[in-house]
């Protein structure tokens, strides 16, 4: 499994993963939407970033994230906001791998903690999450703007 960057050649394969991710969460997701990510991936100046895993027949998951500040520590922490594994792929190791790959890319960058979140019914991801990190005590709330 190689854990990269993507590039523009990935465009196809991570839109199909993307659109696939969108799909499990119910989320409506429009190419428009997708080509806005894709753009805030490959532009240096935005904070999003992306690393995708690679298998035999291409991509096969794909992971996004960002630094937050954290002012109560007053250190910075990354967030993972998206990270997909295609069906056919799950058990491979790729989704352990690009969560590690994220931490390393924060150890080296001096964040503090990596975060994220996910459905509290994901019971598969969570299975691998309760292994690598400590479920928060924070309990999470959104307001649609």
């Amino acid at each position: 499994m190689l854990i990269r960057r993507p590039h523009s050649r990935d465009r196809a394969d991570w839109e199909r993963l993307y659109a696939a991710y969108a799909a499990f969460y119910h989320v409506q997701q429009s190419a428009e939407m997708r080509a806005r990510v894709w753009g805030w991936l490959h532009d240096p100046a935005h904070e999003v970033e992306c690393f995708v895993a690679e298998g035999d027949s291409g991509l096969v998951g794909l992971a996004h994230f960002r630094p937050y500040a954290l002012p109560l520590d007053a250190s910075t922490g990354g967030y993972l906001d998206d990270l997909f594994v295609d069906p056919a792929a799950r058990g491979s190791g790729a989704a352990r791998a690009l969560i590690e790959a994220i931490a390393a890319e924060g150890r080296a960058r001096g964040w503090t903690a990596l975060s994220w979140i996910t459905a509290e019914d994901n019971a598969r991801a969570r299975g691998l999450y309760d292994k690598l990190a400590k479920a928060a005590q924070w309990k999470t709330y959104e307001m649609l703007l």
